[in-house]
């Protein structure tokens, strides 16, 4: 009969032990944020900044809005 370690136990090791920045998974981090060498770099920033800040605004109005919606209904 075999026995498989589960997800948490291999998961907590990997993630526990060690540094964890010369392990494979992390090695694209050093390029990750290369804004230099972006292409389409003035279209997608403005995006980011247009989602982020639309997030920003339209969060709290949608909070707003439902819970004069919910008092008025209740």
């Amino acid at each position: 009969m075999t026995v498989s370690r589960g997800f948490h136990s291999t998961g907590v090791k990997r993630m526990g032990g060690g540094h964890g920045h010369s392990e494979p998974e992390y090695m694209h981090a050093y390029h990750m944020y290369n804004l230099d060498k972006m292409k389409h770099q003035g279209l997608k920033m403005s995006l980011a900044v247009f989602t982020a800040f639309s997030i920003g605004v339209g969060v709290p109005v949608f909070a707003v809005i439902f819970q004069q919606k919910k008092t008025a209904s209740g």
